[in-house]
């Protein structure tokens, strides 16, 4: 059994009485109270796991609400949205991201100078944790794709935040990405791109890196399931593309010390699985490429790391080594637990990976400068009390429901 620690603290899931948790998180509602929110696009309503994951949460009776960050198209979708969501029990509400209403308000965060950026999850998760950290202790978030959907996964989650003899600030989600009824190995991304890249560069700087050390230590950097303080939520800034996960952990390393940093063990996790694209700007390849950006800006920040075409260069072969020796370890794996595994299709991943590292490492040689969503603490500064006018705008946008 894995007892493992290291630099940040690993919750392990050795068996836990689930209804003696839940009462003690139900008895601390009022003194701090956990709010949830649920990332969406209108089409995850025909994905087939929304279901299921709203007759879990009607069970998370220690929620004091649940905010469904939605980007809908038109109206008509909202409204659908919003319906579909009426079978939810506990008390919530459904956030268009891309109202008229909402889009004023970025509008006049412009006028301001502060870029919220096009419309995407980085921008949606920036409105949502402005939104849902006004009465909340405590914010989780998770996707909502989950086919595998257990209350126990905010659950988990939450409690190292709200325990007060614990009192940690962040919580990262971990899980073994199994498909297909746990017969198939997934989490590409991270198997064969990421982790291997971070081993990459840390034997590069000679792992002198603590950067890289502290993102190492997370068992899957890429999920997007975690909790934080709602301090901490109105600290952070967001990434605008797909580095989100990595860029949020950064954050998460400039604001907070080690010691009230975490991470949960939560099972198996199944999902949807994006395809990988057919270049830089499509799929998995597009979400490396901003990883790798994400990072080497990261380690220019905090390491002083200089990036040069040399240095991409001998990148690319030290992580294809590296990759093509994780690919073996995986191999072993599967064929001991009877795993399906298809070395060559992994292969394939490991080459257009590779390329990613010279087409993405040469926009950042060209352009090291990134887009993120300034702070809370910025943004309020900007427009006082933009928070509330932002849950107000949210209260406006339900009555078109009613009509």
């Amino acid at each position: 059994m894995d007892f493992d620690q290291g630099p940040i603290t690993t919750i392990h899931d050795f068996g836990y009485e689930k209804s003696r948790t839940l009462r003690f998180l139900e008895d601390l509602k009022e003194e701090r109270p956990i709010n949830l929110v649920l990332p969406l696009a209108y089409g995850d309503l025909s994905h087939g796991a929304l279901p299921g994951i709203v007759a879990e949460l009607n069970k998370a009776t220690f929620l004091n609400n649940v905010l469904v960050a939605l980007y809908a198209r038109s109206e008509e979708e909202f409204r659908s949205a919003a319906h579909f969501f009426n079978s939810l029990e506990r008390p919530h509400r459904v956030m268009w991201c891309n109202s008229p209403g909402i889009e004023a308000i970025i509008g006049d965060l412009g006028k301001e100078g502060i870029d919220l950026g096009l419309q995407g999850k980085g921008r949606d998760t920036w409105l949502a944790l402005g939104a849902a950290s006004v009465d909340a202790y405590a914010v989780v978030m998770h996707d909502a794709d989950i086919l595998n959907y257990s209350c126990e996964i905010p659950m988990k989650l939450a409690f190292p935040l709200v325990d007060p003899d614990l009192d940690y600030f962040f919580n990262k989600g971990y899980y073994a990405r199994l498909g297909d009824g746990r017969a198939t190995f997934y989490g590409r991304v991270t198997r064969l791109f990421l982790h291997p890249l971070i081993d990459s560069l840390q034997t590069k700087t000679c792992h002198q890196s603590d950067i890289l050390r502290y993102l190492r230590s997370f068992r899957y950097p890429l999920a997007g399931e975690i909790a934080l303080t709602s301090d901490l939520a109105l600290n952070i800034r967001i990434p605008m593309d797909w580095g989100l996960e990595i860029g949020t952990l950064y954050e998460v390393y400039r604001s907070v010390v080690k010691k009230r940093i975490c991470q949960t063990d939560l099972g198996y996790y199944d999902h949807k699985h994006k395809l990988i694209g057919a270049g830089r700007t499509e799929g998995l390849l597009k979400m490396a490429g901003d990883i790798l950006v994400t990072l080497l800006r990261a380690m220019t920040e905090v390491d002083g790391c200089e990036i040069s075409p040399a240095f991409l260069t001998s990148l690319r072969v030290l992580y294809r080594r590296t990759a093509q020796d994780r690919l073996r370890q995986y191999h072993t794996d599967a064929i001991c637990n009877q795993i399906r595994y298809n070395r060559h299709d992994e292969e394939h991943y490991i080459d257009r990976f590779e390329r990613v590292i010279v087409e993405a490492g040469n926009e950042y040689l060209i352009s090291p400068a990134h887009a993120q969503i300034p702070d809370w603490l910025r943004a309020s500064s900007a427009i006082p009390r933009l928070r509330h006018k932002l849950i107000r705008t949210i209260i406006e946008d339900e009555h078109i429901i009613r009509e």
